[in-house]
């Protein structure tokens, strides 16, 4: 990562390390995090529950990275302290209403469906800025960015092409007046690229814990 960082002119200290630990022991949470991570993601919410509780530590931050269904969000606007995954306005209304007036705003990314696939979550990209705008008013959460899961490619060149669509768009919401600062965007396989197109998160599970555990 901070090789990638030298070589977009960035600064490696801008880029969060977001280590996915979904189907992962409970166990590696815990070495990660005494190795000094502190940014963990779940695609499941109940298993993210459990990891939650088990870790026995309240100084780790908490992302969902998962889809996330209506009768979800008051586990995760109760127990989570990010959601990259919102691509409807009913579940960012809902996490919304359903945030606990004690916690902090609960950070929101629009997950946008960058290459349009018949069938993928997210967001249309010709709907981003209008649902950025609705979404903006709403209480208790905060809209911090984008975030995208592209079609898979083969080279570096070709996998920054969609990553470089999303700062576009990112830069289009600030200019909207709409004011991100976060692009939730490389995993393991295509990272490098994410960071040389401005990503602020990367979101990396096997290049961090290895293989996941098998059933």
């Amino acid at each position: 990562m901070a090789k990638s960082a030298v070589a977009a002119g960035r600064d490696a200290e801008d880029i969060r390390l977001l280590a996915v630990s979904k189907k992962q022991p409970v166990s590696s949470v815990i070495e990660a995090a005494a190795a000094g991570q502190r940014d963990f993601a779940e695609n499941f919410v109940q298993e993210g529950l459990e990891k939650i509780a088990r870790s026995g530590r309240d100084d780790l931050c908490w992302h969902f990275i998962g889809h996330l269904q209506s009768n979800k969000t008051q586990a995760v606007a109760d127990h989570f302290d990010w959601v990259h995954t919102v691509d409807r306005f009913k579940i960012a209304e809902r996490l919304s209403n359903q945030r606990p007036d004690q916690l902090r705003d609960l950070n929101i990314c629009l997950q946008v469906n960058i290459d349009d696939e018949p069938g993928k979550s997210g967001v249309a990209v010709i709907d981003v800025i209008a649902l950025a705008r609705k979404m903006a008013g709403l209480p208790r959460i905060r809209l911090r960015g984008l975030m995208c899961l592209p079609k898979m490619r083969s080279d570096v060149d070709a996998q920054r092409e969609p990553f470089a669509r999303l700062r576009e768009l990112s830069d289009t919401l600030l200019t909207d007046g709409i004011a991100v600062d976060t692009l939730s965007m490389g995993m393991s396989g295509d990272y490098q690229a994410a960071i040389l197109e401005g990503s602020t998160i990367v979101r990396i599970g096997t290049a961090v814990f290895g293989p996941r555990e098998q059933k």
